[in-house]
C-alpha cells in the first residue's frame, strides 16, 4: 500500500504519514480572510471577513466595533467584490491608514497593514495558511484549555469594553457567578479524571443558554461567570435559574457511574458603585457567598 494514501489504519513504526499542503488547508475554511489585530486592546484578535461589507467603527452596530476616542462612530469599511477585497474610508475624523499611507479607498493584499484610529489590523488573504495560524493562537490565548470556556484574562478584557459600553449608552449588564457544590468531594470521591470530566460535560450542558454576544469564562477552579450584555438581572435571575435546574436534572455519567452535580448561582447587575470589573464580579461573587449560606443549590440576586 501507498504510505501517502489516505489509509486510516495503525501504521507501523517505519511508516510516516505524510500530510499535502493541500490537506492542511482543508482546516477551518479554506476561503476565510481575516483581520489580525496586531496592536490595540483586542492584540491578537482575529476579524473573519465573511460578509460582503464589514463596518469598522465607534459605534457598536458595526461588525468590528473600537470602543476608542480617536475612532470615528462610522470609520471605514471593507468591501468584497470577488475575487477582490477592498478597503474604504468612510470620511473619518482621523483617516484610514493603509501601510502608513491615508486612503480613500484600495484594494487590499496579503500581509498590508490597516491603521485605524490607534489601531492596527494586519489583513490575511483567504486560504493563507497564516492566517489559519493567528486564528489558533489567539483562541488558545483567551480559552481554557480543559473547558473550552474563555479564561479569565478574556473575561476581564471582555468587561471592561462592556461595561464601558454600558455606561456610555445607559443599557443594563449582569453577571451569573456560579460554582459547583461540594466539588471537592466529587474529586475525593470519584477522583480527579472524573473531576474534569464534570467540568467539561457542565460547561458543554451551559454553553446552550450563551447567546452569541454573550460569554462564559472560567474564573477559577470550578467557579464560573457567564457575562450577559444587554441583560437586566431579573431576565439573568431567570436564566441562572434555568441553568441551575439544568445541571440538577442532568446525567453526569463517568464511567458508567451517575454523578449526582448541583450549583449555587449569585447575580448582579452593574452599579455606578461597580463600575469596573473587578468590584462588579465581587458584587456577583457576594450573592455566590450568600446562596452557599442558604444551603446550596439556589439562586440569590
Amino acid at each position: 500500500m501507498d504510505k501517502e494514501s489516505s489509509w486510516d489504519g495503525p501504521l507501523s513504526d517505519d511508516q510516516t504519514r505524510k500530510a499535502k499542503l493541500s490537506e492542511i488547508r482543508k482546516v477551518g475554511s479554506p476561503q476565510k480572510s481575516f483581520l489580525i489585530e496586531i496592536y490595540g486592546p483586542a492584540l491578537g484578535k482575529n476579524y473573519p471577513v465573511e460578509s460582503d461589507l464589514i463596518s469598522i467603527g465607534r459605534e457598536p452596530t458595526n461588525t468590528i466595533q473600537i470602543d476608542h476616542e480617536n475612532v470615528s462612530r462610522n470609520h471605514a469599511r471593507l468591501e468584497r467584490v470577488p475575487p477582490s477585497i477592498f478597503i474604504e474610508d468612510l470620511d473619518s475624523t482621523n483617516g484610514t491608514y493603509l501601510n502608513d499611507v491615508p486612503i480613500k479607498r484600495e484594494k487590499l493584499r496579503h500581509g498590508d497593514l490597516i491603521k485605524v484610529g490607534g489601531v492596527v489590523f494586519k489583513f490575511i488573504s483567504g486560504g493563507n495558511i497564516e492566517g489559519l495560524y493567528h486564528e489558533e493562537i489567539y483562541r488558545m490565548t483567551i480559552t481554557d484549555g480543559l473547558t473550552q470556556a474563555a479564561n479569565k484574562r478574556y473575561l476581564i478584557e471582555f468587561l471592561d469594553r462592556e461595561i464601558a459600553r454600558t455606561i456610555r449608552f445607559g443599557r443594563p449588564l449582569s453577571l451569573i457567578m456560579f460554582d459547583i457544590d461540594h466539588f471537592k468531594k466529587v474529586n475525593d470521591t470519584y477522583g480527579h479524571l472524573a473531576g474534569d470530566f464534570i467540568l467539561k460535560e457542565l460547561c458543554l450542558l451551559l454553553s446552550k443558554l450563551v447567546r452569541r454576544e454573550e460569554l462564559m469564562a472560567r474564573y477559577g477552579g470550578e467557579e464560573f461567570i457567564i457575562a450577559l450584555p444587554e441583560t437586566a438581572l431579573t431576565t439573568a435571575t431567570t436564566l441562572a435559574e434555568k441553568a441551575r435546574r439544568m445541571v440538577e436534572r442532568h446525567d453526569f455519567m463517568f464511567a458508567e457511574t451517575r454523578i449526582p452535580l448541583t450549583i449555587s448561582l449569585g447575580c448582579a447587575e452593574l452599579s455606578p458603585m461597580a463600575a469596573d470589573p473587578t468590584n462588579f464580579i465581587r458584587e456577583a461573587d457576594e450573592r455566590l457567598y450568600d446562596a452557599k449560606h442558604k444551603g446550596r443549590n439556589c439562586v440569590v440576586a
